[in-house]
């Protein structure tokens, strides 16, 4: 025999609990409450639509600069957006492709790094996607016929069609490539204020640097298409363990190993460029001729004339002001020298004028890679070592006026081992002539 209970529609007027026999059993019989049951339906949906708001108003809030900023970690990130041009849009259109699926994805790799924040605080913030075209084309047009400085000539359109990302030039216009310059580590956090960002952007790192474009060209004309690499777009993680190549092209002579010092310069971009320039052919594919990217700036006059590599001294002299506005290693390098936030801080930016002297001349140049890689080479007149040594050699150093310019590129005393020096060659006087100049000048 089976017991159960059945369910019934309750007859007008009857209660909704009544008896009822079955095999002359009495059963009881239960009926649902259909306004319980209403409740239940309305407590569901306003619990879903809540859940809905609330991980709307979270993803919202997860979009916006002020939630990117609570992290202290964004400090040097927050503060350039806010000084930069812009500042009025959100980081995710710039930093999260267009559509919902890229949003969600973005999102959950946020929640990783958030869940990272606080198991493993990371020193700094550096970007490991880069921004896409398709965000900058949210707002700017493929077809910009012209550019902001009147100088620089880009073929903006031709860039997009071979397929390189905005990225590539245009990587500091907002956060001032503070990651590649050394100033975003966690050492810095307080020093980034709205009132110091202003102080430590600096306009030459919004714009598009020079040695970008110098190491990208050079890259095609060796049949190479660096920007395929998404990371050549993005701050070198290698940054701080950056070493200099040593040249093997200079050769070794008896008096610069009796100078005990082991020199190492880097690869000296502005002479590989430069002289890329004195051997153009009719099938290079990208001209490194000034007047190809500029429009007001060209290889000087003077640099054509026949001994210019023997006379430019005294130029420099004069014009050593003029003379680093091209030839400073910063300018020609894709990779940003580092900086220390506390002399950006407390220095004031002034103009710089130069001696005229060989003294100053002397000092930028033996700091200046490009002009000591090629001191470093010993001149047409030192070729020939015994006449030099025993005919111009003596006659050209009899006074400390005259040898004032040998100091240029020689030091006076040998070089102490282990101490850093930077005279381009590693002959010194008193090799030959110990105590012979006592006092005299090394740059």
């Amino acid at each position: 025999m089976f017991f159960y209970k059945r369910r019934i529609k309750a007859r007008p007027g009857q209660s909704q609990d009544t008896e009822a026999s079955i095999d002359g059993h009495a059963v009881q019989e239960t009926r649902k409450n259909p306004i319980r049951r209403w409740k239940l339906l309305v407590g569901f949906l306003i619990t879903m639509i809540c859940f809905i708001a609330f991980g709307f108003g979270a993803l919202s809030y997860a979009s916006t600069p002020t939630f990117c900023a609570s992290c202290h970690e964004m400090a040097p990130q927050h503060a350039t957006f806010q000084v930069s041009a812009h500042n009025q849009i959100k980081c995710v259109q710039c930093h999260i492709k267009p559509g919902g699926k890229n949003t969600i994805i973005n999102k959950v790799e946020e929640a990783k790094r958030v869940a990272a924040h606080f198991t493993k605080p990371s020193t700094r913030v550096v970007q490991t996607v880069a921004v896409s075209n398709e965000n900058c084309e949210q707002c700017h047009s493929r077809n910009r016929l012209v550019t902001a400085t009147g100088d620089i000539i880009v073929n903006h359109v031709g860039h997009i069609e071979e397929g390189i990302p905005c990225i590539t030039c245009h990587s500091g216009v907002v956060h001032a490539k503070v990651v590649e310059r050394g100033i975003s580590d966690s050492f810095t956090y307080q020093a980034w204020t709205n009132e110091n960002a202003e102080k430590l952007i600096g306009e030459k790192f919004v714009k598009p640097n020079m040695g970008t474009c110098i190491d990208c060209h050079e890259q095609v004309n060796q049949g190479k298409r660096p920007w395929k690499d998404s990371a050549y777009s993005l701050p070198d993680l290698e940054r701080d363990q950056e070493l200099d190549e040593k040249d093997s092209s200079i050769e070794e002579t008896p008096e610069m190993k009796a100078g005990t010092l082991e020199r190492s310069l880097p690869k000296n971009t502005q002479k590989v460029i430069l002289e890329a320039i004195g051997q153009q052919k009719t099938d290079t594919k990208l001209s490194m001729q000034c007047f190809t990217c500029h429009q007001e700036i060209n290889t000087p006059k003077n640099h054509s004339s026949k001994n210019w590599s023997q006379t430019h001294g005294s130029n420099a002299i004069e014009e050593l002001g003029e003379c680093l506005n091209c030839h400073k290693d910063s300018l020609w390098s894709k990779k940003l020298q580092k900086q220390d936030i506390r002399k950006l801080l407390t220095e004031e930016t002034k103009e710089i004028i130069y001696e005229k002297t060989i003294a100053a001349a002397a000092k930028e140049s033996r700091g200046n890679y490009f002009c000591s890689l090629c001191h470093a080479e010993s001149p047409e007149n030192h070729k020939d070592r015994h006449t030099w040594l025993f005919d111009a050699h003596r006659k050209n150093s009899e006074s400390p006026e005259q040898r004032r310019s040998c100091f240029v590129c020689h030091d006076n005393e040998k070089p102490e081992p282990g101490i850093e020096n930077n005279a381009p060659s590693d002959v010194y006087c008193e090799f030959c002539h110990e105590g012979d100049f006592p006092g005299e000048p090394a740059y």
